[in-house]
């Protein structure tokens, strides 16, 4: 017996030692493909001393890397490296790993490699720097379960696609760059959990199932009420919604969902009183509705007496608490109303009906403007062949000047509704006191001090409901106080509009101090943190993003700005110093001209008679158009003339020449007919006569002609078989 254990020992001991050598092995065309993926990862830690010995199956897990097989397939890929995305990086702080994959990347090519392994269930890429639009093969996963893409730089909208992928139990898209609206969820009856936290979606509440267990939406663009149909999401344990534009008031049910533990809706505009009846389920854990505008009192279940349950309800206006962590009710009130979603009334029905009535004259006004459109093409075609058949006949000194489409000259009584229309979105105009410019600006603290100029100073700050604003300090001579302070005021509060930084209200405040009197006026604008166009063009992976139909539609969102400015208001405002800096992009990349020129800032430039006026401001933004043409930014009236003198060459001597002369970054994303009617419109708004350039309403004319030349190209399947 002794001789048997001694023997069974040895045998552990030989085992422990010299372990079975592995047979499994990935098949080679898994194989490669990881070392594909290896290559297009651009070699990050994680994957570092693979080899052609690698056995890619028993490799043993680690924090940044876990390999996972079946039957000789690979089922599971986790890799998580050290590029911090955006939202995670701290402020201030040092960067010592470059913040994306480099500008040679293709997150198209990667995907197209990656979903090659097509036995994949788990797929986790986490702050590896991937960058661009999340392709819509992803669906090429058809066995996925799991997809966590976290912590990266991928932008655009989240790809249809992925309602298609029907195995999902989990996705994770937090921490990113994501914008706009997000696919219907319905059809993933097995999703559980839907992470889309720090990124841009909004402003619409994602459509989902009612099979979910987490859904993280935190610190992202939306603005709604919270829907209804969460009342039907029984296996729901955590909702967190915080740091968003919710309105309305808080649904009772979601304290009572059958399953709930953790409820965040912090940082909201949700208002009104919650029931006094409203009831808590028992695992209620976490409730947070802090810095929203709730009034009344908590019911018991989340009061002070809750104190199985953690309960967070500062700043807000409710009673019943500590005083000094609330605001008083009419703070709630006023703001409420500010942000009060559209009500309800008896009157929508018959609306419907008259709806049904304007939608049939509409079908018939759309289907006459499309004949319009029909005729406007042929007689552009043929103006076109005119035109060119003038070009060579022209002496040297004409050619310098091109004759775009023309239309009638129009004044501010015939612009367009539309364009009248002020930013969708903002709240309405307001005076603030000057408690309120104070607190935003934290007593204009100077590290909130953005510059500063002849009349006074900018500084950022952040007003009580939490949104972003630049505050402009104006001094006003006292000669024109106050016979031109009301006129001023008055002006200033029209000065909004889509494609403009808005101004959302103002304070006035006079120092008196005898024999003198001061008077300063504080502007409050919208912040636009997304970056200048100068910014867009000069980084390379913003610039690649941006192909003709995305600068079209700045350019032309530029004009209308401009037109607004010019015709959009009485009187009309000039001089506005157009440049790439002013003009900046939001979120959704939609132009808004900034620094333009505000009534209290007029100055000695308001000696210039406004016809002249209106003429800079269209030769600037011919030079803007002309750096969005070539992507080439000038710094000088002789680098100016150099471009322009290529484009017109390129007018002149046909295509192969004027697409050398463009940014060779839009190169197969653009209609020629498109291209050339913009460069034929910018070669005219830089006319070294000012008499000779065309007007704001003739320049969005071209742009739009050009964009509806551009749309029926790429809908005929253009675009995606180029690019």
């Amino acid at each position: 017996m002794k001789n048997l254990w001694v023997g069974m020992s040895l045998l552990f001991l030989i085992v422990a030692l010299f372990p079975p050598i592995p047979t499994a092995q990935l098949t080679s065309t898994e194989s490669r493909i990881l070392f594909q993926v290896q290559k297009l990862l651009e070699y990050p830690p994680a994957l570092e001393g693979w080899s052609n010995w690698t056995n890619f199956c028993f490799l043993p897990p680690s924090s940044s890397l876990k390999i996972v097989c079946t039957n000789n397939h690979l089922t599971e890929l986790t890799v998580v490296g050290n590029k911090t995305s955006a939202s995670h990086t701290p402020k201030n702080s040092v960067i010592s790993q470059p913040t994306t994959l480099s500008r040679s990347f293709s997150i198209d090519s990667f995907f197209t490699t990656l979903t090659k392994l097509s036995n994949l269930k788990v797929l986790s890429l986490v702050s590896l720097g991937l960058w661009g639009p999340l392709p819509a093969k992803i669906n090429r996963f058809w066995s996925l379960e799991e997809l966590n893409i976290s912590s990266n730089f991928i932008y655009g909208e989240v790809p249809l696609s992925l309602a298609s992928m029907k195995n999902l139990r989990r996705i994770n898209l937090a921490d990113n760059l994501f914008n706009g609206s997000v696919p219907d969820l319905k059809g993933l009856a097995l999703l559980e959990q839907l992470n889309l936290g720090n990124n841009h979606i909004g402003p619409g509440f994602p459509s989902m199932g009612n099979s979910l267990v987490s859904i993280i939406l935190r610190n992202n663009s939306l603005r709604s009420e919270i829907p209804k149909m969460l009342i039907s999401s029984d296996q729901l344990q955590l909702l967190d919604l915080s740091n968003n534009k919710f309105v309305g008031p808080i649904p009772s049910f979601l304290f009572s969902l059958p399953s709930i533990q953790y409820l965040n809706l912090a940082q909201n505009q949700l208002s009104g009183a919650l029931s006094l009846n409203t009831t808590c389920n028992a695992k209620l854990q976490v409730v947070d509705v802090s810095q929203n505008l709730l009034i009344g009192k908590l019911p018991s279940c989340i009061g002070s007496k809750s104190s199985n349950r953690t309960v967070l309800d500062s700043w807000n206006c409710l009673s019943g608490g500590i005083s000094k962590y609330q605001h008083p009710y009419t703070f709630c009130h006023q703001e409420a109303l500010a942000v009060k979603p559209p009500a309800k009334t008896q009157e929508q029905e018959p609306k419907i009906k008259i709806g049904v009535v304007l939608g049939i004259i509409g079908g018939v006004v759309g289907i006459a403007g499309l004949i319009g459109l029909l005729i406007l093409v042929i007689i552009k075609k043929a103006g076109d062949r005119k035109t060119q058949d003038k070009f060579e006949r022209r002496s040297e000194p004409e050619k310098n000047s091109f004759r775009p489409s023309q239309m009638p000259n129009t004044d501010a009584r015939h612009v367009p509704q539309m364009m009248r229309l002020p930013t969708l979105g903002l709240p309405p105009y307001r005076v603030f006191t000057l408690e309120e410019i104070e607190d935003a600006t934290n007593n204009f603290d100077a590290s909130n001090l953005m510059g500063e100029g002849s009349q006074g100073q900018v500084y950022k700050g952040w007003v009580r409901d939490g949104a972003g604003v630049l505050v402009k300090c104006v001094k006003i001579k006292q000669k024109h106080v106050p016979q031109n302070l009301m006129q001023n005021v008055e002006a200033l509060s029209k000065l909004r509009h889509r494609h403009l930084v808005s101004v959302l209200g103002h304070c006035t405040v006079t120092y008196q101090d005898p024999p003198n009197t001061a008077t300063t006026v504080f502007i409050v604008l919208e912040n636009i943190s997304n970056g200048s166009l100068k910014d867009h063009l000069t980084d390379w992976r913003k610039k690649d993003w941006l192909k003709w139909p995305q600068r079209m539609a700045v350019t032309i969102g530029i004009a209308r700005g401009v037109q607004f400015l010019h015709t959009g208001v009485a009187p009309g405002v000039f001089g506005n110093n157009l440049n790439m800096e002013n003009i900046l992009l939001d979120e959704s990349v939609s132009a808004k001209i900034s620094n333009y020129n505000l009534p209290f800032q007029i100055g000695s430039e308001s000696s210039k008679r406004s016809a002249e006026a209106e003429k800079e401001d269209i030769y600037q933004l011919g030079v803007i158009l002309l750096q969005v043409l070539t992507g080439k930014l000038v710094k000088s009236t002789r680098e100016v003339d150099e471009l322009k003198l290529e484009l017109e060459k390129g007018l002149t001597e046909g295509q192969s020449r004027l697409r050398v002369a463009i940014d060779p970054s839009i190169q197969g994303s653009f209609a020629y007919q498109s291209l050339k009617t913009a460069v034929e419109i910018t070669v005219n708004c830089l006319c070294r006569d000012p008499s000779k350039r065309p007007s704001i309403d003739n320049v969005i004319w071209n742009l739009q002609y050009a964009i509806q030349v551009q749309e029926g190209w790429t809908s005929s399947g253009n675009l995606s078989a180029q690019m």
